[in-house]
Formats: C-alpha cells, structure tokens, sequence
C-alpha cells in the first residue's frame, strides 16, 4: 500500500523523516512564535516563522489519516547513512512505519499531538479553519497516546539506534495535556496535569536537560506559568511541585542548584559530546520565558544558594547565545553562514553535494561518498543559519564533514532559537506575559514599517569632518501602548564608509531611557562592538537596537582606528 507523505523535514544532515524530532520541532516553532510572534512581526520575520511550523504541520496532517493511526518514520537509518545522496537523487528505502492500537507508541503519538495543538493556537487568527483542523487531529493523537500506551520505538524498532525513547511515554502524556489545556482552555486536561502530576513524573522528575526525549522541564515550565497565572485552582498544591521542579532545572543551568549541568571552561552549558548544542538552545529558551514569566508575576527565582532575579536568567540564556554565535574561545560561530567564522564542512548532504540547478548529473550511493563526502573542501551550498552539534567540553571543535557529532546540524537545534532570538533583539514586546496574547496576524513581508507620525523622523547624525568615515543612521521601526505609555523600538545602522577595517570604536549614546542590544557597554559608559565582532570591514554595516518612551538617543562616535 502507498501512503503520501510528501514533505515534512529531515532530522538532521540525513535523508529520513524521524516522527518524533520532527513533532518536537513544530512544537518549539509554535512556542517561539506564541510567546515572541510580536517581536518577529515587528522584524517582518513572523510570516517565515509560520510558514515553516506549516510545512511541518501539513506533514504531520498527512501522516494521521485515522484517529488511532500515526506514521513515524519515513526511510531507515541504516540504510540512508549506507549512502551519500542528495534527496533529488535517492535511491534508498522509502518504507513508512507506523503505531496503531495494537502496536501503539504514546510519545510519539503525544509529541504529535502537542505540535498540533501548538500550531493551533499560532493559526488561530490567520487561518481559523486550519487551526481547527489541527486542534481535531490533536484530541485524537492525546486520546490515541492515553488508550494505547507503549514506546514508540518497541513498535518501530528501526528508530531505536537513532532516536530511542529512553525517558519513555510519561513525559509526553503530561506534555501533551499542557499543550491541549492550552490550546483549549478544556478543564480535562488542566486535571489530567493535576491527577497524574505524580504518577507521570511531572512532580518527582528534577531535571538538567530539555529536548527531543526528554520533555518534563518543558512541561514544569508550562504547569509553573498556569499556576502563576491564577489557573490551577484545586490543583495549586500539585502545580507548586511541578514549579519547584522547573525551578530546579533554571537553577541547575545557572550554576545555583545542589545538582548542577556541567560546563565547559568558555561557560557553555554541556551535556554530551554528540549534538550537545541541541540541549544549549532548549535550555535558553525555557530561561528565557520562564525570565517573563517570572517578571510578569513580579516574582524571583528561588535557588538554594538564594533569591534569584529574572533578569539573570535571561541574561544567562543571552551568554549561551552569544558563545554559539562566535563570542567564544575559539571565536568560532556555530550558525553556519554568520559571522567571518563558521563550519565550512557541514555533515549534510544537500549541503555538500553540488545543487542540481548546477549540475544535475545524478550522484550514486557510494559514488557521493567517494566524490563530495570525503572531499576537503568547503560546501557548494550554504545551509544558511543552521546550528551544528557544537564544541567539546573543552571548547574544541573539528571543522570536517566525517565528526558528524560536532558538525551536523538539526532541526530541534534552531526550533528553540527561533524565540530566543526574537525576544533578545525584540525586547520584551510590552505585554504582560501572562495575559491571554493573540499571535499577531502576519503581514506581508514587503512591508516596510513606517516612521511614528508623532515622532520626529529621526535623522542621520551627521557627519563631521571627523565622523566622515562612519556613518549612523536611525529610524523607528515599530511602537506600541502599555500602562499608559508609547513605547518605541528604534534601529541603528552603522556603516563603514571608509576603505579600511574599523577596529576598536567607541560610541557615545546619550538620553537613553531602556533597553539596548547590539553594542557592549565598557566601563568607562561608553559602547563598543557587541562580543560576536571585532571589527567593520570596509563597506559593510552592524546594527544595534534600542527601546524607550522617548525621541531618537543621541548617537555618536568617541573614537576608533582604521587598521
């Protein structure tokens, strides 16, 4: 029997469609988007963010075609890694493999229903039609995962050597229910949390990692933020014990816990050799939020070393981010295609096959090993922004296409980053977190936004005869009403217009009343370069962002050297 299941996404750098990863990643896109969807709105980036939580749902659709029936798995592993191939030119199994209600898989079945439910709410305004269609797949997969319970992987045995359920089902029963309670608002759910708190791990369960397996820190979070937000109602007491576990994973990434995640000497937080940077992103993201979270609730985090505030969490999330995208020991940026230097030998095929559009001979399953695998030279294709596995617990890392455990990028690595990079160079977006917040509808890219019609349009600086070589524009890109008061998000360009490399500048920024991003701030006041450059090349331009409730701040340069 044929099935289509055209689309979706591969894992990582191979040819196979792994159900699991791939529901966990619409499930992080949704949450990005829910929390921080303003802030890619205001970048004109919400409209791509939906887009590719959409080329996953549409899937997802697909591989659901009955209630008690869920596709998992498209290829094998075994066979795909036997071959280098681009995916135009496969000749490797295609076979699907599936659960039902007699061969069930409860984590797979509940991380799906935890991305349908998801994408649900981030399509409920744009396209309330799909939106319904996937909140119906998602009551069937929870009932699916809840009746028939049983690892996915004792069914589809050929995932067990890439993506075995090692926690088992019970984190994502509970995951699922956290995700349909908040898609729906349906009180079963919200006592399906309380009732199975224990009996499903939620309340014993302290964790140090969050990702594609292992989801009860990710649940905890989303059971803390209920409770904050007046929700748990006979459940409080329950909820407090899930809350007090979420605590203990934040505490645990700051360093501030009685069990603590390892570190590497640069302070990127560290779990395993393979991949490791895939638990770096997922922990960022839960500080991140539960920071809002927090801050909205006007409380502090509380550790066994003490009182801990929501600013600290997310600036510790913002340290893990800054060392991916290159302010690290090495200088190197784990997000292939930023900065001046990244992975060059990415372990993906498509990546380091010659596209099609240029030549499309057909490459063979062995014949792509001999002639792009094993090849020592950068990649045709720039698989831009994608995040590889990462550095050692020593900072170190091999640049070459065969350490696939270090130079392999995958979906779940930037599903997380989405929303961290949104609210760290969105800002807080002016709303109250805890507050029911509708997904902004996107609009169209083309869009360009336009200066505050009571703000004076701000102009360049101008340029002295000193100031000649660099030159500093500003404009308002976006404003918003809070508490009374316009808030407005302000862009800085700043561009070298001279023939040599800028190093060591120096910026003045007066009458500035909020948050800034982009520039590091010395202790002298004035600002420099943010961690990630060292200097501006001729011709080219680095951007900084700031929010306040007032006019333009007053930029200008103090000093720099051209080298």
């Amino acid at each position: 029997m044929k099935v289509d299941l055209v689309g979706g996404y591969y894992d990582a750098g191979d040819n196979v469609k792994f159900g699991l990863p791939m529901a966990f990643t619409v499930t992080m896109m949704s949450w990005s988007i829910m929390e921080y969807g303003n802030q890619m709105g205001a970048s004109g980036e919400l409209g791509h963010a939906m887009d590719a939580v959409k080329w996953g749902t549409d899937y997802l659709i697909k591989a659901h075609p009955q209630p008690h029936v869920l596709y998992g798995e498209v290829g094998d592993g075994n066979t795909d890694h036997y071959c280098w191939q681009r995916p135009e030119d496969m000749t490797t199994s295609r076979y699907a493999y599936r659960i039902d209600q007699n061969n069930p898989g409860s984590d797979l079945a509940g991380e799906t229903a935890a991305a349908m439910a998801a994408a649900s709410i981030v399509f409920h305004r744009s396209n309330p039609a799909y939106s319904r269609e996937l909140l119906n797949h998602a009551y069937q997969l929870f009932d699916f995962a809840d009746k028939y319970r049983g690892k996915y992987d004792s069914s589809i045995t050929v995932a067990q050597k890439y993506y075995r359920s090692v926690s088992g089902y019970a984190d994502e029963l509970l995951w699922a229910a956290a995700w349909m309670y908040k898609a729906t608002n349906n009180q079963y759910y919200l006592d399906y949390l309380g009732k199975n708190g224990d009996a499903l791990g939620g309340t014993g369960w302290a964790m140090t990692e969050f990702g594609w397996d292992v989801k009860y820190a990710g649940v905890q979070t989303l059971v803390a933020k209920f409770l904050m937000g007046g929700k748990a109602g006979s459940h409080a007491q329950v909820f407090g014990k899930y809350q007090e576990k979420a605590e203990s994973f934040m505490c645990s990434c700051l360093g501030k816990s009685s069990q603590n995640v390892q570190k590497t000497p640069g302070g990127l937080i560290y779990k395993q050799r393979w991949n490791n940077l895939q638990f770096v992103t997922s922990a960022s993201f839960l500080m991140t939020v539960y920071s809002d979270y927090l801050t909205s609730a006007r409380k502090n985090l509380h550790c066994s070393s003490g009182s801990v505030a929501p600013s600290e969490l997310l600036a510790f999330a913002k340290s893990q981010v800054d060392y991916i995208l290159g302010d690290n020991p090495r200088a190197t940026s784990y997000m292939v295609g930023y900065g001046n230097n990244y992975p060059q030998q990415v372990h993906h095929r498509g990546s380091s096959i010659v596209s099609v559009k240029v030549n499309p001979s057909f490459v063979s399953c062995r014949g792509g090993y001999a002639t792009w695998f094993s090849r020592k030279a950068s990649d045709p294709n720039l698989l831009a922004g994608a995040i590889v596995g990462g550095p050692d617990a020593y900072d170190n890392f091999a640049d070459h296409r065969d350490n696939y455990e270090q130079t392999e990028p995958a979906t779940y690595n930037n599903a997380p980053l989405l929303g961290v990079l949104a609210r760290l160079h969105g800002g807080h977006g002016g709303y109250n977190q805890l507050l029911p917040v509708e997904v902004p509808v996107a609009k169209p890219i083309a869009a360009q936004p336009k200066p505050v019609a009571a703000q004076p349009k701000p102009n360049p600086v101008k340029e002295t005869s000193f100031s000649a070589p660099i030159a500093i524009e500003q404009k308002t890109t976006t404003s918003w009403v809070a508490n009374g008061k316009t808030y407005y998000r302000y862009s800085a360009i700043v561009t070298n217009k001279s023939g040599k490399t800028i190093k060591n500048l120096n910026l003045s920024v007066s009458k500035l009343y909020g948050p800034i991003w982009g520039l590091t701030k010395s202790t002298s006041g004035s600002y420099g370069f943010p961690t990630w450059i060292s200097s501006l090349p001729s011709g080219k331009s680095m951007e900084f962002v700031y929010i306040h409730t007032a006019s333009p701040a007053e930029v200008s340069i103090s000093s720099y050297t051209l080298a």
